[in-house]
């Protein structure tokens, strides 16, 4: 959810220069003329200063929850936008142990075999003329 000037000030974070038009080509589509691929120097000094950006450094460091809720308070909210709920894992509440009678009321039938994988034809990035 960062913007090319946001991605533009994360890279100055590690003294890595980019243009807005180069981090606009490497956001193209792969058949776009300009298109270019986000080598591995981007992509490292990208991580690096991201870590400094959320986390500070050693002399300064910053609270990352309060980066991304400043974050999130620059994005405009969509009306009738639902807000995402929190994942929260549910406590285990089954601490029984299993015994054979247990096991047996347990039993159920097999579900039927169900195939996961649908049968695909690649055409190995080929355009159909």
């Amino acid at each position: 959810m960062l913007r090319d000037d946001q991605i533009i000030e994360i890279l100055e974070l590690v003294d890595f220069r980019m243009s807005k038009g180069e981090i606009g080509n490497i956001f193209r589509s792969q058949d776009h003329a300009d298109f270019m691929e986000c080598g591995d120097q981007v992509l490292r000094n990208f991580l690096n200063g991201l870590v400094i950006h959320l986390r500070g450094t050693k002399e300064n460091p910053k609270n990352p929850n309060e980066v991304l809720a400043k974050h999130r308070a620059e994005i405009p909210v969509k009306e009738n936008a639902k807000p995402r709920a929190e994942f929260k894992a549910a406590p285990k509440t089954d601490f029984k142990k299993k015994t054979a009678s247990n096991q047996k009321s347990r039993e159920k039938k097999p579900a039927p075999k169900v195939q996961v994988v649908e049968k695909v034809k690649f055409n190995n990035g080929k355009k159909k003329p």
